[in-house]
């Protein structure tokens, strides 16, 4: 059986980014908790490796009985992030800065006099945080028929994206919006490593007889990876760990595709290719970017948000 790892597998730059500075934090800290808004990524694996080294995710403010606050990848709402200061707390902000520029696009686009149209997930950490920085009517949509609540004829829509949202949706949301409005601006909110991940899946799921997705069941751009991956081959599979692997799944297969979500570490990657390994993976082609490369490209996401 032959295991290809696809070249996009595993951590954005925008995450590692955040663990980064999460670790770096703890390292600072001289042995006490330092404590994340939230899980500071959606990878229950990686947040028991940070809780070991003093990390604690928790759901409140009130719960922080002082030190260091670390803002996750996905952001949180303003008004959190102001209170963790009127606090005292040392704030750490690890927002992806993706995430970011889509908080500061809303802004302008509401100030502007837009009605504001966020596609994406309404209850998702990312599009709370995004919300929080508009004033004025707004609108979340999930797809191209969530549109009651948006006037026609409305005279100026601003559009953006939740950073993971699949190109072909945000696209059929555009279209539908043009006969609300006069005058539609769109912002291309969309990650562009979330993009390159997404169009590497689905080519990499049509050349095997068997997908694998690795990531956390809770991230959403991991299980968009798998609905991807499952349009294009119905044998895929999401799982967060080798554990989960099945060897029913590889009957009759020749040819097994790893990928991962932006939350999963390498070291999870591993795990699952020693386990297909054990299960007759006889050739293993390794694709994943070197860390030359992904330091190389970090530079350059950063440079385009300048």
């Amino acid at each position: 059986m032959h295991v290809v790892i696809a070249r996009e597998a595993g951590f954005c730059f925008g995450v590692k980014l955040a663990i980064e500075q999460a670790f770096e934090a703890a390292g600072q800290a001289g042995g006490q908790a330092i404590h994340t808004l939230g899980p500071l990524i959606h990878n229950p694996p990686t947040i028991q490796k940070l809780m070991q080294v003093g990390v604690v995710p928790v759901d409140r403010l009130d719960q922080v009985p002082g030190g260091t606050v670390v803002i996750r990848s996905h952001g949180v709402p303003k008004q959190i992030k102001q209170g963790a200061k009127d606090l005292g707390l040392d704030v750490v902000d690890a927002t992806c800065p993706f995430v970011t520029r889509v908080q500061n696009a809303v802004a302008r686009l509401s100030k502007e006099g837009c009605f504001v149209v966020v596609v994406g997930d309404a209850s998702h950490p990312e599009v709370v945080g995004i919300v929080s920085h508009i004033v004025g009517p707004h609108k979340v949509m999930s797809g191209r028929d969530d549109l009651e609540g948006i006037p026609v004829q409305t005279r100026k829509i601003g559009v953006v994206a939740q950073t993971t949202m699949r190109p072909d949706r945000f696209k059929e949301v555009i279209c539908q919006l043009l006969d609300r409005c006069n005058e539609l601006t769109v912002i291309n909110t969309i990650c562009d490593a979330t993009e390159i991940k997404q169009s590497d899946a689905r080519v990499q799921a049509a050349t095997v007889d068997a997908m694998l997705v690795v990531g956390g069941k809770n991230s959403s751009n991991t299980r968009k990876l798998a609905q991807i991956c499952a349009e294009v081959q119905p044998n895929t599979h999401h799982i967060e760990t080798a554990d989960e692997i099945d060897s029913a799944w590889f009957a009759q297969v020749d040819s097994v595709g790893v990928t991962a979500g932006a939350s999963t570490p390498d070291w999870l990657i591993d795990e699952v290719v020693v386990r297909l390994r054990a299960l007759g993976g006889d050739t293993v082609d390794d694709l994943r970017t070197s860390a030359e490369e992904q330091a190389r490209q970090v530079q350059d996401q950063l440079a385009k948000l300048q």
